[in-house]
């Protein structure tokens, strides 16, 4: 795992990425499913082995979806959100750190932003000035 990656490098890693992130989605939805369940086991009175059962189902899934979360981030790559499927990963451009982002539905990395600005902080790659290989 490169400690920084270079545009070429993150374009390399984006298809492993992209599969590991359709995970963390996936996982997130079947918590979300079933937090949804155990509200409407709440809401109709249900009996205690009932929310119990879920609960435990529940704890479960979020175990999971942070196994995958940790799994993504230990390739050095950041989550920023997985809701709006926004990715960091950390390269250098010049003599600062910056962030190379994707986002959901981008074929490749084609923005970068510094560390203190956000998706809307994002500008076009230009491979001038970012660490080489």
């Amino acid at each position: 795992m490169p400690s920084l990656y270079t545009p070429q490098d993150a374009n390399k890693a984006l298809p492993d990425v992209k599969r590991m992130f359709a995970n963390i989605t996936a996982q997130k939805n079947k918590v979300v499913a079933i937090q949804q369940e155990i509200q409407m086991i709440i809401d109709s009175g249900s009996p205690f082995h009932a929310f119990i059962e879920k609960k435990q189902q529940l704890n479960s899934m979020v175990t999971d979806l942070y196994k995958a979360i940790e799994q993504l981030e230990g390739t050095g790559v950041m989550i920023k959100s997985v809701d709006e499927g926004l990715l960091d990963f950390p390269s250098k451009r010049f003599d600062e750190e910056v962030w190379l982002c994707w986002k959901a539905g981008e074929d490749e990395i084609k923005f970068w932003h510094g560390k203190d600005e956000g998706f809307m902080g994002r500008k076009p790659l230009e491979t001038t000035g970012m660490i080489e290989p």
